[in-house]
């Protein structure tokens, strides 16, 4: 059997070395063709691996002597600290000897790491982050959450295109809804990167677009795919996490605060739970980095050990959809074409200035004619008036 191999950084996160550790070797307990990867301090995750219980010979751990820190500056870190277990993980995958890296670590140099080492697949303009949002129909990809602040219309349009494969294949949902985050459903309303973004959407034929979807909307599950800048989409993802563990705190205050509220919520414990269960965002894992030559996965920095574990159970089902070959295919064809139209657009450029010098050549041929004759006419002229004065 083919072994797919998961590089983890198993210092990266707020619940480090623990929760990585942990988190992965049970994914790998479950998932007999996983191989794990683990990079950061040996004896530390030695430590943790002997408390799991696990015996067997599928890990590998990678000493690494540097950490990155959440308050460094991503492109100095990525760029000087080359023994750090993030730097090193994505190294693996450059060079084709893992199949993907999930890290909790710090955001932006994941980011920057991403497209430096790793690289972005051809035609993909920038690589946006997708995190699985609960919902009360099941789940919906907020797409971008926290990689590109500042965006583009063409930007979020191909964030469209790939969170459509991603949904599709990796998360099993047949034709997806694609709707742009807006402050209305009408079309005309948004500012300028929706206004210019929207028209582009609906003419994209790749994807299911069913126009705005407001944030009002986005936790009844009004789409499968909300598509926006990073900026309002963090803001988005994190309103959501403070709402969702606020209310839940009201609600226990609530039941505790009488007798009545106490047994009331004794009754409807399991009930309640379950509830909570289905609409608990951890269990979706970490949000993927798209659009990158190997995937990259980015957990939650307080990720727990349950997290990474999806994580890495995320990571087996992006592999074995082959997400990443599906996106390469449609940016490369989209790439192509453009190659194309931009070469089919300098040949009519060079067509239409040949006949634009054939038809200043003909004037000119005109011209000179005209001035033939005006100066045959001349020279007729003259002999006459020789003519006439040899007969004077």
């Amino acid at each position: 059997m083919e072994k797919i191999r998961i590089a983890v950084d198993a210092m990266g996160g707020d619940n480090a070395p623990a929760a990585p550790v942990a988190g992965a070797v049970h994914a790998l307990m479950e998932q007999t063709e996983l191989e794990l990867i683990l990079l950061g301090d040996e004896a530390a995750i030695k430590a943790e691996i002997k408390k799991t219980g696990y015996s067997g010979n599928a890990i590998r751990i990678i000493h690494c002597t540097e950490t990155i820190a959440m308050a460094e500056s991503p492109v100095v870190a990525i760029k000087t600290k080359k023994d750090s277990s993030m730097v090193k993980g994505l190294m693996l995958v450059r060079r084709g000897e893992a199949e993907a890296f999930v890290s909790a670590g710090s955001t932006g140099a994941l980011l920057v790491g991403g497209q430096v080492l790793v690289g972005r697949i051809k035609g993909v303009e920038r690589p946006p982050l997708g995190a699985l949002m609960p919902t009360e129909e099941g789940f919906a990809l907020l797409i971008d959450c926290g990689a590109n602040v500042d965006a583009r219309p063409q930007w979020l349009c191909q964030f469209a295109q790939m969170g459509s494969i991603y949904m599709k294949h990796a998360m099993k949902v047949e034709n997806p809804r694609v709707a742009i985050v807006n402050i209305g459903a009408e079309e005309e309303k948004g500012n300028a990167l929706v206004k210019e973004t929207f028209p582009l959407l609906k003419a994209c034929k790749d994807i299911n677009f069913i126009g705005s979807i407001e944030a009002r909307d986005i936790p009844s599950g009004g789409a499968d795919v909300m598509v926006t800048d990073a900026f309002s989409g963090n803001i988005i993802m994190k309103m959501y996490e403070g709402t969702a563990t606020t209310l839940l705190r009201i609600i226990k205050g609530a039941l505790k605060s009488t007798v009545p509220g106490m047994i009331g919520g004794a009754l409807i414990k399991g009930t309640l739970k379950k509830a909570l269960v289905d609409y608990d965002a951890s269990k979706y894992g970490g949000a993927p980095l798209l659009g990158l030559n190997g995937l990259v996965v980015k957990a939650h920095g307080s990720a727990k050990e349950k997290e990474f574990g999806i994580a890495v159970e995320q990571c087996l089902q992006f592999y074995r959809e082959d997400v990443n070959g599906k996106i390469r295919e449609l940016m490369g064809a989209q790439a192509e074409g453009k190659r194309l139209k931009k070469k089919q657009n300098a040949e009519n450029a060079d067509s239409a200035d040949s006949e634009s010098n054939v038809e200043s050549a003909g004037g000119d041929n005109n011209a000179d004619s005209a001035g033939s004759e005006s100066i045959a006419d001349s020279t007729g002229s003259d002999s006459k008036a020789d003519s006439a004065g040899s007969e004077s």
